[in-house]
């Protein structure tokens, strides 16, 4: 039996008074694409932080990849993530002093092997090759977040994460940027999760859940909309 490539058990942070994640369950398959909806303020992007292995739950179990990140010292969860994970940002978070050739090649260079066919594959792919040697500033919105999507992508991961991956794209660019997710993570085989609480994702998932109330409820078809 194939392990989940993400899995998340009973897992809460707590904010002051406030719980933000209210023993939250999630389990996503190898491949599989999940769609997170959520008002502002429903704890969405604490969410991804803590599946993406970028803060510790308060309680709870999480595993990647089979692998169980809850007990893991802070150097083992850093190379968990590396290993398997990939983010896409709502703010793209591109280092402004590297080229997008080598804002895109920082998984690889932080894992210590450089695989410059896989990053040429990469920048075609998402028609943005003519990109390579210029820096974020002189890129438009769309070309970043697929720079980003292409560092998301360059160790071929696990699970991609995308927080709101469309918040700053005009309708036509995050079309196009939602297709290649989706094209390519099931391409590769890689689980894709997008935290977002943009309604018209809704209809390019097969399964959509919920966040409300610190806990995930998966949405039936016929009340998306």
């Amino acid at each position: 039996m194939t392990d989940p490539a993400l899995e998340a058990e009973e897992i809460a942070v707590v904010r002051g008074e406030r719980r933000v994640l209210d023993g939250l369950s999630l389990s996503v398959a190898p491949g599989e694409r999940v769609l997170v909806q959520g008002e502002s303020g429903a704890g969405k992007t604490t969410l991804f932080s803590v599946l993406g292995l970028l803060e510790r739950p308060d309680s709870g179990r999480l595993a990647v990849a089979g692998r169980d990140a809850s007990t893991l010292s802070e150097r083992e969860r850093a190379h968990l993530r590396r290993e398997t994970l990939g983010y896409v940002y709502q703010d793209f978070r591109l280092v402004p002093d590297l080229t997008a050739r080598e804002n895109a090649a920082l998984p690889q260079d932080h894992a210590g092997e450089r695989d410059e066919e896989w990053l040429d594959e990469l920048f075609d792919r998402l028609d943005v090759a003519d990109t390579a040697d210029r820096r974020p500033a002189t890129l438009s919105g769309g070309e970043k977040q697929r720079v980003a999507t292409a560092r998301a992508l360059a160790n071929r991961p696990d699970v991609i994460l995308a927080d709101e991956p469309t918040g700053q794209l005009d309708p036509d660019t995050a079309e196009r940027l939602v297709d290649l997710l989706c094209s390519l993570g099931s391409e590769f085989g890689t689980a894709l999760v997008v935290v977002s609480h943009d309604p018209s994702l809704a209809d390019r998932f097969a399964r959509v859940t919920r966040l409300r109330d610190g806990a995930l409820a998966d949405v039936p078809t016929e009340r998306r909309f």
